[in-house]
Formats: C-alpha cells, sequence, structure tokens
C-alpha cells in the first residue's frame, strides 16, 4: 500500500506543479553592450524559471563572457595588490566624438570627452572645484 501513496503523492504533486505550465518560446533580445540581437531559446528561459530568476538575460553570450573575465580581472588584480587602470572607448554624448574614459559608464548616464566636460563645468579649469 505504501507505494500507492508515494505514487499518489507524485501524481498530485506533478498537477498542481505543472497544471498552468507557460509554453515557452524563443525570443529575441537586444544585447545592451554590443546592440546584436540575441536568441533567448526555451531551454534557458526553463532553466531561468527553474533556477528563480525573473530578469531575462541583458547580454549576448559573448558579451557575458567578455564582461566576467574583465570582473574576473579586475579581481585578480585587487588581490594581487596591483592597482589597475582602465581605459574604456566611448563616444561623447555631446559632440559624438570618440574618447576614451578611466572607469566603466554607467547604462543610461551621458559621457563627455573631456573639452566638452569642461565646458559644461568650467570652475574645472582653474581649479576652483566647488564640491
Amino acid at each position: 500500500m505504501k507505494p500507492q501513496v508515494e505514487s499518489n503523492n507524485l501524481k498530485e504533486f506533478n498537477e498542481r506543479t505543472f497544471a498552468d505550465e507557460v509554453e515557452f518560446q524563443d525570443k529575441d533580445i537586444l544585447c545592451i553592450d554590443c546592440g546584436q540581437d540575441f536568441v533567448w531559446s526555451v531551454g534557458e528561459q526553463v532553466f531561468f524559471r527553474d533556477k528563480g530568476l525573473t530578469n531575462p538575460p541583458k547580454r549576448c553570450k559573448a558579451c557575458k563572457q567578455a564582461k566576467n573575465e574583465r570582473l574576473a580581472a579586475i579581481t585578480a588584480a585587487q588581490a594581487a595588490g596591483v592597482k589597475q587602470r582602465i581605459e574604456v572607448a566611448v563616444h561623447c554624448a555631446k559632440c559624438h566624438s570618440y574618447t576614451t574614459v578611466p572607469f566603466y559608464p554607467s547604462q543610461g548616464r551621458p559621457v563627455f570627452c573631456r573639452s566638452c566636460y569642461l565646458e559644461k563645468h568650467p570652475n574645472l579649469i582653474n581649479g576652483n572645484a566647488i564640491d
């Protein structure tokens, strides 16, 4: 009789768990780093659901790997006591010229080249910075 009870419990569990199963479909998502579309497959969506992850991925696999490698390099340098200088290539939000900045820009915030930044903050030119 005991195996029947376990079988009934399993059946009840499966009915409650999978009764309202949403049918997943492959979705195209725009990568926030490279701007290319990538496919979020049904298998990946099921994995996200099973792990309790509620937000879809933001980066394609290549950009996610590149980001993880950057973070690992920074962590390794910090652990070794090496002060790491970064340089990120960007386009100025005002004049659209190509420049580099010594930080990772925040998503959605404008980044300016040196001349546009100093034009926006003239008090920095004479060393009269106001905190």
